[in-house]
């Protein structure tokens, strides 16, 4: 049995934790924040996911709570008029052997937070802000903040998009402002004409702004996200916003979008930060996971599924515990090795597939997204299929194509 230190509770650090857990090892999470709890609204889980989430062990427990959407739908935002969808159903799921959903992200983080704590092998520490890492030939050691120091085979960092473990392992710095502002409400259904509902993924395009909206909370609630290209360049994250002024960065949505996003209330505001992809990610006894390892736009929404990936194979890297002597010990080092090796590539290229998409398809302007329309309007569905089948379709999470 090796113990293993996994720093941040977020959806990756607990996927980790879960995963590791069942293999037979002892997990120590370190989690900053006083409590363990999941912010945000919605988010999408393509069939990767679920493929990772079925080896997690959870993955009935996140159907149970999803919205199994029929398609992916790509609407030209000013005029109303759309221009392609992909079908989510039929032919997509015998391709990729699970459904594409919606989620509340508590309903992603819930299940895997009662996984960990079934887990009499997971301590679950609040209030433990790691600053940095120290590490020997026999051991790695997380340092909290308040002096305190957790000796471990290994830590693995899963802090989040402003880790201190990726501060101290890559040294890259702040995370790169991408100028686009984000504004997020969630309402409920019975809210929403009828006449508006759409059991779909619904994205309404246009001259530097799009606006998203689906289903989540097994279809209670509709979830509401509008993005602005303004050039911001400070990071914000969750600032109240009035509704007046989320209409006011809006004026050109057409007719339909317009009444939809007319209904969001209690808006809340972000700056989308990412990073550049790295192929450090493992430092002997350290390695990276999640936002830590490969923070990305949301513009692929695969910010979760990536980070369920990197659990996934990070546990089949390290193995069960009856797997011995190699695993605790000097086996460590290189089986992490293993895993930034594997992991890198594939999760590097969805980061620069995410910034590609929000200025290629969310984003264009004038010509350009004349020609988009044009160019997304003539693919089949086997075409947009063929299109995220290395992404969607991955079971073995390493593939960078």
């Amino acid at each position: 049995m090796a113990h293993l230190v996994v720093v941040g509770g977020g959806i990756g650090g607990l996927a980790a934790a879960a995963v590791l857990a069942r293999l037979g090892h002892r997990i120590t999470v370190l989690e900053r924040r006083e409590e363990f709890t999941e912010l945000g609204a919605g988010i999408q889980l393509a069939p990767n996911a679920y493929h990772a989430l079925d080896r997690i062990g959870i993955g009935s427990e996140v159907r149970a709570r999803s919205v199994f959407v029929d398609a992916l739908r790509l609407y030209d935002g000013t005029t109303d008029e759309l221009i392609n969808e992909m079908p989510l159903t039929g032919g997509y799921r015998h391709r990729f052997g699970n459904p594409y959903a919606v989620v509340h992200r508590t309903d992603l983080y819930r299940p895997l937070l009662a996984a960990c704590r079934a887990l009499p092998s997971v301590e679950l520490v609040t209030g433990a802000r790691v600053s940095g890492y120290a590490q020997d030939t026999a051991a790695a050691t997380a340092l909290l903040a308040d002096g305190t120091r957790v000796r471990a085979d290994a830590v693995i960092g899963a802090d989040g998009l402003r880790s201190a473990v990726r501060a101290q392992l890559v040294g890259d710095g702040e995370p790169r402002v991408s100028g686009h502002t984000i504004y997020r409400s969630v309402v409920p259904m019975e809210i929403v004409p009828a006449e508006l509902r759409a059991n779909a993924v619904c994205l309404w395009a246009g001259p530097r702004w799009h606006f998203v909206h689906y289903p989540i909370s097994g279809g209670r609630e509709l979830n509401l996200a509008a993005t602005k290209d303004d050039g911001a360049v400070t990071a914000v994250a969750g600032v109240p916003v009035e509704r007046s002024s989320v209409l006011a960065e809006f004026t050109e949505l057409g007719q339909v979008a317009g009444r939809l996003l007319a209904l969001g209330d209690d808006w809340r505001r972000w700056v989308l930060c990412d990073r550049d992809p790295v192929d450090n990610w493992v430092d002997g006894r350290v390695a990276l996971l999640g936002d830590a390892a490969h923070p990305m736009l949301q513009y692929a929404a695969q910010g979760a599924c990536q980070a369920l990936e990197d659990a996934v194979l990070l546990g089949d890297l390290l193995g069960p515990a009856e797997g011995a002597g190699t695993t605790a010990g000097h086996g460590v080092p290189l089986r992490l090795a293993a895993y930034g090796a594997l992991r890198h590539e594939r999760a590097g290229r969805a980061q620069l597939v995410a910034r590609e998409m929000g200025r290629r398809v969310y984003h264009p302007a004038g010509v350009a997204a004349k020609e988009r329309n044009a160019a997304l309007s003539a693919l089949t569905p086997d075409a947009l299929h063929d299109t995220v089948a290395w992404l969607h379709g991955d079971r073995e999470f390493r593939r960078a194509a």
